[in-house]
């Protein structure tokens, strides 16, 4: 089977960088239980724009520590037999620090790709589960066909509620949601 697994809020917990660079940048307090949209209301587009650019730096990149049992999960499934894309919403730039931070944690893929829209990209690809945290990305999968599954976040609670989504609150849970999918 081919998966394909965002990174940030997917694989490493994302938000408190972002929030972090918000406060720093522009003083606005970003409280991750109150983000029950995929948009950032309190910042304007380019404040957006700025905080995804510092937090996608070499440096930040680099820094980022996997969610507990996240690269232990994905090593199985790719011991499997199934294959791995990692996808992230990052500038193309990221590219060469994100594969870096993906050997430093050890976490074993087939194809790396950083872009601005992953599911042309998966689509291309013939993907079969999208593992990701944006409620966009999750229904445009399950618009094209593929499975979705996500780590549960205030942002998502919603599709997960409306959409067949296989959502859990940490990776070892997820695995085991996903155990029957992945097996057939």
């Amino acid at each position: 089977m081919k998966i394909a697994i965002d990174i940030d809020s997917t694989l490493h917990d994302y938000w408190p960088s972002f929030a972090a660079a918000a406060k720093r940048r522009f003083g606005v307090t970003l409280a991750y239980e109150h983000q029950v949209t995929w948009n950032v209301s309190r910042l304007k587009p380019e404040q957006v724009k700025a905080c995804v650019a510092e937090t996608h730096c070499d440096e930040a990149v680099l820094k980022a520590e996997p969610y507990p049992g996240a690269v232990d999960v994905v090593r199985r499934w790719h011991e499997q037999g199934h294959w791995i894309h990692i996808t992230s919403h990052r500038a193309v730039e990221a590219h060469g620090a994100t594969a870096q931070w993906l050997e430093r944690i050890g976490l074993p893929y087939d194809d790396l790709h950083c872009s601005y829209d992953k599911i042309a990209r998966a689509t291309e690809l013939g993907i079969d589960l999208l593992v990701d945290d944006s409620p966009v990305n999750l229904q445009s999968a399950i618009d094209h066909g593929m499975t979705a599954a996500t780590i549960v976040h205030p942002w998502n609670r919603e599709l997960i509620e409306e959409e067949d989504v296989i959502a859990a609150d940490d990776w070892p849970e997820l695995e085991r949601n996903l155990r029957g999918f992945l097996s057939s």
